[in-house]
This record gives structure tokens, sequence and C-alpha cells, in this order.
């Protein structure tokens, strides 16, 4: 089983669901794989101890002058610019390419070759009995989906019959689309404000045009309006769990500890929890 955990915007307390969820579900076997690559923190509070850490690098076109004859059929595919022919010669853009190859494959005289660039890295490793894998997006990239295909890759493959929890980029753009792709259920987390209840409307477009399930979780539920839950019966989304305005929790999370570690009474609230993923999952 799949489950990804997302949200429209950031600062919701995505992160705090996912670890405190693999944490109570630890004895079950779970691999979670941390796809914020661009601010990757779960491994803050559930400190894994790293096996293996490794470099992650796709296609970037090599131009041998030499063999090029300036036809431009290159440039003119390429819907990214890329790449690019100027009279006698070629511009290469590597934070541009999107490594479809597309360039080397057109080209009449073979004069494109293998280059590489390198998006991030990939690092492997466990917390305890947590499987646990994490990409770090290389400072000034922005190529974050193939990094995250890796990411799933090296997680969701060897899991097998695990359960498999993703901590997804905030958000509704590429990255968090990459993602949630292939999710048994993505679980929202949001909070009752304005700026929440907007982008969780994005949010719940974006699971729908995927045509993946999605449940939802609020936290510091005792703050705001109720515009939330009216949505959520509206669009009958089901709510799997409210998390109350807690500054206990809040002190927590500044200390880097879980909460179902730190709050024990918490337990039972995220074991309800995924009581309601497997219904949900299972009812569908």
């Amino acid at each position: 089983m799949i489950i990804a955990v997302a949200s429209g915007k950031g600062g919701t307390g995505k992160t705090t669901v996912v670890t405190n969820l693999a944490w109570l579900l630890k004895s079950e076997g779970v691999t979670l794989l941390d796809c914020d690559v661009e601010e990757p923190n779960s491994a803050l509070f559930l400190r894994p101890k790293w096996e293996e850490s490794n470099s992650f690098r796709q296609f970037v076109p090599e131009v041998d002058l030499e063999k090029c004859t300036y036809c431009g059929q290159c440039s003119q595919l390429c819907q990214f610019g890329a790449i690019i022919t100027v009279k006698e010669n070629i511009l290469v853009f590597p934070e541009l390419c999107h490594s479809c190859l597309g360039c080397k494959r057109i080209c009449p005289v073979d004069a494109i070759g293998d280059g590489e660039r390198e998006l991030g890295t990939v690092s492997v490793g466990r917390a305890g009995a947590i499987r646990f894998v994490q990409g770090e997006l290389r400072i000034g990239e922005a190529q974050a989906p193939p990094l995250i295909r890796e990411v799933k890759l090296r997680g969701i493959v060897p899991a097998r019959k695990n359960v498999v929890l993703i901590d997804s980029p905030p958000g509704t753009s590429c990255p968090v689309i990459e993602a949630v792709k292939g999710s048994d259920l993505v679980v929202l987390v949001t909070e009752p404000t304005p700026f929440g209840l907007h982008d969780l409307k994005l949010a719940v477009e974006m699971v729908r045009t995927l045509k993946l399930r999605c449940g939802l979780v609020i936290n510091r539920s005792t703050i705001g309006d109720r515009k939330v839950w009216s949505y959520c019966q509206e669009e009958n989304i089901p709510i799997l769990l409210e998390i109350a305005d807690d500054r206990r929790i809040a002190e927590v999370y500044s200390r880097g500890e879980l909460v179902v570690e730190a709050l024990p009474e918490y337990r039972k609230a995220f074991r309800h929890l995924y009581q309601q993923i497997l219904t949900l999952t299972k009812r569908n």
C-alpha cells in the first residue's frame, strides 16, 4: 500500500503526520520516502543511520562539432530551449534539459553524445525498523521530478508488500504530481484558515485530475472557522483525523522529536488515522 502525504501549501504539518505515522507502523514493516527533495526534513525526526548515499545524474547532450552539420533539427525539436543552433555553433543549456533524448535520436549525423549532469543525491538508510530513502536536490537545480522518480524507484520496488509512506513536496506543481502518482491514497494535510482552504481546493483538484483517492487531516483544528469542514461535506471528502492546536506539539516539533514518543496520548489518534486509511482504501 502506497500512501502519499501532501498539502496544498507548506507549513500545514505534512511531515509531522508522515513521520509519526511511520513510527507507529514500524513493527509492520514500513518504508518512508522523503520526496520533498528541495527541503527534505523527515530525517530530522526519525534520525536514520545512512547505509549509502549516491549521486544521481541524468543525460544532457554533448555535441561533437566535427560531426555536426548545423542543420538545426535538434533545436527545432527541443521545446525547452536546451539546445540552440546559432550559425555554425551549438549552444547547450544543461539546466533546461529534460533528458528526453530527442535531440540525440533525431540527429541525422550522430553528432550528439551522452553528457551528464548531477541533479542531487539519493540516500538510503534505516531508522530502527523503518526503511528510509531520501532525495536531496543540488542547490540551484530546478529539475526535481527526475530525482523524485529515482527516490520512488529505490524505495517502492524493494518494499514489495510493505507499507510505503511518501512525504511529498508542498503545493500542486510538477514535483508534487511526480511524488503522488501511483499512490493508493493521498492524505492531504490542511489547516482551517483562508489560505489553507484556498490551497486545499487546488490540491483536491490536482488529486482528482490524477484520478487518485484522497482523505484529509485537519491540523490545528481548533483555530479558524468551519469553512474547511463545509467544503469537505460539499465535496464528499472524508476527514481522517483532526489535530487540535496544541502548544505542546509545536514545542515537540521545535526540538526535532516525534509527537507519538513525547506525547503518548496522541498514539491513539495516529492509530485511528491508520485505521481510517485502511477503511478508505478497502472500501474503494
